[in-house]
């Protein structure tokens, strides 16, 4: 019998269909961007996990990509019978395996004995996070560990960075020692029947349902979701299910196709969606749309911040997952219908916000729309600023003040069937300016991967050439972002003007 790892048996819980493909067909996961960027926070709070633990740096990482299994379980037991911090400690169980993330050693009443910490990149002890240190310290009692603590360390988001390569505080801890000890039995189950899915000579039968996404996006899902009857149009085009009343309905009778959702339980916006996407036909309220923005009068501006939000904050008086804005794009259209552009990027590594601030001052004048595509965030930017830049609070909250939305003007008067209950702009873009394609952009085409590429960009190990590359990239989505602004403004005004 093969050893499961822990991750395993944890795919085992979310659905062993799951854990049956990860061990027989590997070869059909398709993880997304942000499965990938998830596993990179993670490496790197690990990293940094290592510095508040072992300041000193005299504990040992069990480094299983270079030594394989065996060396990592024998140089493991080797170490549990030091008295030296351990890292990624590898344990096995015959049946089970485990790497713990930090394993400290203490003394209670002269007898050696060890805590055991796992290091979470999320905000807050998750159910999963418990049933994670259960298995793990089954693990590590069945190969003879003496623990006298269990933890889970979770980011703390209201930490600020001191700067100086000074983590501590980073993480806080959160005790599980009685949780984890008490589920003994259970976990046992957990591996039995785990195991005994794997024995299966086909594969187990399980419908796709909500377990897909919990606790994390399954790389299976297209696989399996592509053998299943797929409903003309998905209940899930619904925007904003909330009301109790519809989701039980949906819940109790298998509802997949909006066809079988009854009107009386949906709001207007529901109704909408669902009436436009079975008829195909589009619903724009263009006269309403133009009173909406008849009150502002040009010239006007169209802005779009491009943001960061590292779990480990690399700039002193940051916040673990503190959004940063570390560029903006922003079209001028002037009283003659001239368009004009500029556009801020800071790829230095230091702290972008001093000169995002001056550089949006200067850019954005002092009279005229400024048009964003939901207000919320970006005005929630340039508050953070005002609170950052005390000097220059009073021009940027008067930019503050001049944010009119457009996203609340396409969700009241448009609404296209190929958007599929979304008011994404991209989502509303294609059928209002089907000549613009995010797909055509190269390197990036949404805010997740633009804040991958540019993490890549201010590392020290970059190249010159590829940071370029990532600069000519970032800037190209970020202009189409605010072009893409100012085409909606155009459909919903009805400007006749061409826009040079």
């Amino acid at each position: 019998m093969s050893a499961l790892s822990k991750s395993k048996i944890l795919s085992y819980l979310q659905c062993p269909k799951r854990l049956w493909l990860e061990v027989k067909q590997p070869e059909l996961v398709a993880n997304s961007a942000v499965t990938a960027a998830n596993f990179q926070i993670g490496h790197q709070v690990g990293a940094i996990a290592r510095t508040i633990y072992d300041p000193e740096g005299a504990g040992v990482l069990i480094e299983l990509h270079r030594t394989g299994f065996e060396a990592a379980f024998s140089q493991t037991e080797n170490l549990l019978n030091s008295f030296t911090p351990i890292f990624e400690a590898a344990m096995t169980t015959g049946d089970a395996l485990a790497l713990a993330d930090v394993m400290l050693p203490v003394t209670q009443q002269d007898t050696p004995r060890w805590r055991m910490i796992e290091v979470k990149s999320s905000t807050s002890v998750k159910d999963y996070h418990r049933d994670d240190v259960a298995l793990q310290a089954h693990i590590a009692q069945s190969t003879g560990v003496a623990l006298a603590r269990i933890d889970v360390a979770c980011i703390d988001n209201q930490w600020v960075y001191p700067g100086e390569g000074n983590y501590e505080g980073l993480l806080k801890e959160t005790d599980l020692t009685e949780q984890a000890l008490s589920r003994t039995n259970e976990v046992k189950g957990w591996i039995e029947d785990a195991h005994k899915i794997i024995n299966k000579g086909v594969e187990p039968e399980m419908s796709t349902g909500s377990h897909c996404n919990k606790p994390f996006p399954c790389g299976f899902y297209h696989y399996c979701s592509s053998a299943e009857p797929q409903p003309q149009y998905p209940v899930n085009w619904l925007p904003n299910i909330r009301k109790k009343e519809l989701k039980e309905f949906i819940s109790d009778n298998g509802v997949t196709d909006l066809q079988e959702v009854p009107d009386e339980l949906l709001n207007a916006r529901q109704r909408r969606v669902k009436k436009h996407s079975l008829s195909g036909k589009l619903f724009f309220d263009q006269e309403g749309a133009a009173a909406d923005l008849a009150n502002y009068e040009l010239p006007a501006y169209f802005l779009d911040f491009e943001t960061i939000n590292l779990a480990v904050p690399i700039w002193k008086g940051r916040r673990a997952y503190q959004q940063v804005a570390f560029q903006f794009s922003l079209h001028k259209l002037a009283s003659d219908s001239t368009l004009t552009h500029e556009s801020f990027l800071d790829l230095s590594g230091q702290d972008p916000a001093a000169p995002l601030a001056e550089k949006l001052i200067a850019a954005c004048g002092n009279k005229g729309p400024i048009y964003v595509y939901n207000i919320g965030f970006e005005s929630a930017r340039i508050r953070e600023l005002a609170e950052q830049f005390p000097r220059r609070r009073q021009p940027l909250l008067a930019i503050n003040s001049r944010l009119v939305d457009l996203l609340v003007v396409a969700r009241d008067r448009y609404y296209h069937p190929s958007q599929q209950g979304s008011w994404s702009i991209k989502k509303v873009l294609p059928a209002i300016a089907p000549d613009l394609h995010y797909e055509d952009l190269e390197g990036v085409q949404d805010g997740g991967s633009a804040m991958a590429v540019f993490a890549e960009a201010i590392s020290a190990e970059t190249s010159l050439i590829r940071k370029s590359r990532i600069e000519a990239a970032l800037l190209a989505y970020c202009k189409l972002d605010t072009i893409a602004l100012v085409r909606l403004w155009k459909f919903f005004t009805g400007t006749p003007v061409k826009i040079s």
